[in-house]
């Protein structure tokens, strides 16, 4: 028992290190304490965005200072109680203090790496869009059960989700769709999730029950603030309006409230349905379309935009980056870090740390085996 204990407070041990390593511990101590001052002014109120911007930072810092103080605080506790039931012969109190220290250091392990989302736009919203590839209604249907896939996953960590856009399939699914989804760090953890799904599955649009193989794509961008300026040239812009379609009663079937914009330059296409009003969708679009032309700028950074463009462009066979396999066996496998899971259905109704945290570290250069531990 002793040695358990002490092997997993090793393991907190060295992930509280590279938390704090992370996060430049001192100068994040320092920096929040900036931030209460400055939250405590009352000449803060006056400027609306500044307070936003400065309770957002606050927030993000608070949660990550206090859960490395909390985390710490709980591995003593827990410490301290195997030591006094091992003094006591208590073997239920040190198993009960023993599954408390693995569970901190599941907790710590995640805390890990969120640290590491420290990009441009990490901490902001994400707009999500998924888009069916070709197979008609087989894709269609699969581009809608990703579409819940990620609202479970955003509904599970507490998020904000809108629908921003819907296109629906003639039978059933959806042909696109776009969502915002509102948290902390929701473009963080969601970059990772753009490029190509695969599914494969006994088809249930299929008489003889064959077989099929379907693909879907998945698209993320941040929802940029206002103190990130894109500029867009009009003549650059083709307009589109049309009738919405889906829930909102008759009135969207009935005027041209859906707006399309199509950036010309680079081929990306932006739509708003959200709103009964034609005004509204055009201002929501036009944030989608700038949200989407930072992000590529934030890619051309990051040397990897040509790789996002081609799995874009070609939804199909070499592009993807995770395969869902329900028949002939069940497993889900993501091609990039090769973390798998046997059990697709937990997948698909959200259960999406996993892959998420190992191609978050893949990325800044962690390793994978870090990754997969982080949010066991």
């Amino acid at each position: 028992m002793r040695a358990e204990a002490e092997s997993l407070n090793e393991q907190i041990t060295a992930s509280v290190s590279l938390l704090r390593r992370h996060l430049d511990w001192d100068a994040a101590v320092r920096r929040l304490e900036e931030l209460n001052a400055r939250s405590e002014d009352p000449s803060l109120w006056n400027d609306a965005a500044e307070a936003g911007r400065v309770m957002r930072e606050r927030g993000r810092l608070a949660g990550q200072v206090d859960g490395v103080r909390k985390l710490e605080r709980d591995v003593e506790d827990a410490l301290g109680l195997i030591e006094l039931a091992e003094a006591e012969g208590d073997e239920d109190t040190i198993k009960a203090a023993l599954a408390d220290l693995e569970g901190l250091a599941a907790e710590a392990k995640r805390l890990e790496i969120e640290s590491l989302l420290s990009g441009e736009a990490d901490a902001n919203d994400a707009y999500l869009e998924v888009n069916a590839g070709a197979g008609g209604t087989e894709a269609q249907d699969w581009a809608e059960m990703l579409l819940r896939m990620y609202v479970r996953w955003a509904e599970k960590r507490g998020y904000k989700v809108t629908v921003t856009e819907r296109s629906d399939g003639e039978q059933a699914g959806v042909k696109s769709a776009t969502i915002q989804v509102n948290g902390a760090n929701a473009y963080g953890w969601l970059k990772t999730e753009t490029g190509v799904h695969r599914l494969v599955r006994i088809s249930p649009f299929d008489a003889a029950a064959r077989r099929q193989t379907s693909f879907a794509s998945v698209y993320v961008f941040p929802v940029i603030d206002d103190k990130i300026e894109v500029e867009i040239n009009p003549a650059d812009l083709k307009t589109d309006t049309f009738r919405a379609s889906g829930a909102g009663g008759q009135h969207v079937n009935k005027t041209e409230s859906g707006v399309r914009f199509t950036h010309i330059p680079t081929g990306i296409v932006v739509a708003s349905t959200q709103d009964r009003s034609q005004h509204r969708n055009r201002a929501i679009a036009m944030e989608m379309l700038k949200a989407r032309l930072y992000e590529l700028e934030l890619r051309k950074r990051e040397a990897i935009s040509d790789a996002v463009e081609a799995g874009k462009t070609d939804i199909g066979w070499g592009h993807q980056i995770r395969s869902y396999v329900l028949q002939p066996y069940q497993m889900v496998k993501d091609l990039r870090t090769s973390v798998e899971k046997g059990n697709p259905d937990a997948v698909l109704d959200g259960d999406l740390d996993e892959f998420m945290a190992a191609a978050l570290a893949q990325r800044v250069g962690a390793t994978r085996s870090e990754a997969s531990a982080a949010a066991r």
